[in-house]
């Protein structure tokens, strides 16, 4: 018998009504507002006032360097949760809403695998409670109101060839990446340059993630710089008054979503910017919220610890004064061969020579890891395909080095498949061994915070800054933004810019082509060597084998 597919178990699974998981997490029925029977947010003051009181362990979850293959992270994240709850602690999970691009492209959805999902699956995939349209929302508000302002007088004499402002969609569109606007004659406009990105590119999803409350976030608008003036003067959301409507767009979007494991765990699902070209990390107010309310909080950050873990240490745990107890780090059997150096159709062949190869790529994050004072657990997610050789290769390797791991069943046995990860990461967790540190201080240059990232996490010889980014980084380190952290947008599939360069690479310059000011958000975005803030679809989009059955009921989802 064939195994059934994620969205068939999810589908399968009677979910709790959602006023139990509120009660289970201590939520008042007047603190719940219900979206349907199965998901609902939560009143935004009740869960600021719970972020006051914070007493719970705080996990991240990251990875090895990710490979077409996948390697689980959101179901390590889901089945890590589940396995502290079968364990004895009170545990609450913290993951990113799923965005639109990806479920239709090549990646596919964000709610977790096999046993270990988040449910309502197809819900949470596909619109959820309207965070992203909210989000695309607010964003083009202030896009139409940046070419409105110009064509009624300009008497902020905003120059419209340093507007930097984009639109957005969420759905990959390479169509749209560099478009001319305004066109058509006088009454649409003036003619410019513009183009769209991806709406977890947004700087108003940034915004919505690092956000304390409505009165930061609305701060956080105001201060978004849209562009230059012709005296190359900043000009702001606020000056073009926009920063209330915008709040107002977002009020509800700020407040966290609640849902379920597949065992009844509860979980927020709330913020989604992409690690590769943002930031990566669910909500200040989720997370800070659900440290008040559990022993044991999880939640992940984007792709590999090279991108997502550096930018949860160094911009959101700086933000929002987190301080991280454990780290786990999820490796496969099959991910090590592929940066062993094995093909990808050769990947269920054993081949413990290519495991010991790739085990250098694991070393490297796990010793950056360390970097921030932040101890570590190696969570192995097993594949059916694994050899007991291939497994042992990996435990060798992590005995030798003192470093804690488990083998996780967790995709095909649920809570049940993580207990033995839950209890060494909650015992790690309470040893009290972290000592959280940033990788750099907020004095340091832009220049060379990127430099310092560069060097210690990516392991380059040097950067490369591009003659336009060395420009703007210098402009805005004199304009004031000199202390915000920086945000790496690289390709997620190699240490380096190239994606294919596997492994551990060595002797390569880090390219810094383009950077853009997220003054609102608060850091600095270098763009690096071809990665693209509006990604395309692939030959082959998922979206070819999304559809409905007979019964009504969504196939092709995963």
């Amino acid at each position: 018998m064939s195994q059934p597919s994620d969205i068939e178990i999810a589908r399968s699974t009677a979910a709790e009504p959602i006023d139990t998981i509120a009660n289970r997490i201590g939520a008042p029925s007047d603190a719940v507002l219900p979206y349907g029977r199965d998901k609902a947010k939560l009143d935004l003051d009740w869960a600021v006032e719970q972020a006051a009181a914070p007493k719970g362990k705080l996990i991240l979850v990251t990875a090895m360097t990710p490979t077409p293959a996948g390697e689980g992270k959101t179901t390590t994240t889901v089945g890590l949760g589940d396995g502290l709850q079968r364990i004895g602690k009170k545990s609450l999970i913290c993951l990113r809403e799923p965005s639109l691009g990806p479920c239709f492209g090549q990646k596919g959805g964000a709610a977790g695998g096999g046993y270990a999902q988040v449910i309502p699956m197809e819900a949470i995939n596909l619109h959820f409670t309207g965070d992203m349209h909210a989000i695309s929302a607010a964003h083009n508000l202030l896009s139409a109101m940046v070419d409105n302002h110009i064509y009624w007088g300009n008497s902020l004499d905003l120059d419209a060839r340093r507007i930097a402002w984009r639109r957005v969609v969420d759905m990959n569109d390479r169509a749209l990446r560099q478009i001319n606007v305004s066109l058509g004659g006088v009454a649409n406009g003036y003619p410019r340059e513009g183009g769209y990105d991806i709406t977890v590119a947004s700087e108003v999803m940034a915004i919505l993630c690092l956000s304390k409350n409505l009165d930061d976030m609305r701060t956080r608008f105001s201060r978004i710089v849209v562009g230059e003036s012709r005296s190359r003067k900043g000009i702001t959301a606020a000056d073009l008054k926009a920063d209330g409507a915008m709040t107002v767009l977002m009020k509800e979007a700020l407040a966290p979503n609640l849902v379920q494991t597949l065992e009844g765990t509860p979980a927020f699902v709330h913020g989604g910017p992409f690690a590769n070209i943002a930031h990566g990390c669910n909500s200040v107010v989720a997370t800070k919220a659900a440290l008040g309310l559990a022993d044991y909080v999880v939640t992940e950050a984007g792709f590999g610890a090279d991108l997502g873990a550096e930018k949860f240490f160094d911009i959101k745990c700086r933000s929002a004064d987190l301080s991280p107890d454990v780290a786990v780090v999820v490796a496969t059997a099959r991910a090590l061969k592929f940066h062993g150096g094995v093909a990808r159709a050769d990947l269920n062949i054993e081949n413990t020579s290519a495991v010991e190869r790739g085990l250098e790529n694991l070393g490297r994050h796990l010793e950056n890891i360390h970097k921030y004072g932040v101890p570590t657990v190696v969570a192995v997610n097993c594949f059916s395909g694994d050899t007991q050789a291939e497994l042992d290769v990996i435990r060798s390797f992590c005995e030798g080095r003192g470093q804690p791991i488990a083998m996780c069943t967790h995709w095909a046995e649920g809570g049940r498949g993580a207990e033995a990860l839950a209890t060494i990461v909650a015992d790690v967790a309470d040893s009290g061994n972290a000592y959280f540190k940033p990788l750099y201080p907020n004095s340091m240059p832009l220049d060379q915070k990127i430099e310092i990232v560069a060097r210690e996490i990516y392991r380059a010889d040097s950067v490369n800054f591009s003659k336009s980014a060395a420009a703007k980084l210098k402009t805005f380190q004199d304009e004031g933004f000199g202390d915000l952290p920086v945000c790496m947008a690289k390709t997620q599939y190699s240490f380096s810019a190239d994606p294919d360069l596997k492994g551990a690479p060595k002797g390569y310059d880090i390219p810094v082509r383009e950077v853009r000011l997220s003054a609102g958000a608060g850091f600095v975005v270098a763009i690096c060597g071809d990665i693209m803030t509006m990604p395309g679809l692939p030959r082959n989009p998922a979206a070819e084998e999304i559809g409905l059955n007979d019964l009504g009921d969504t196939v092709g989802l995963f």
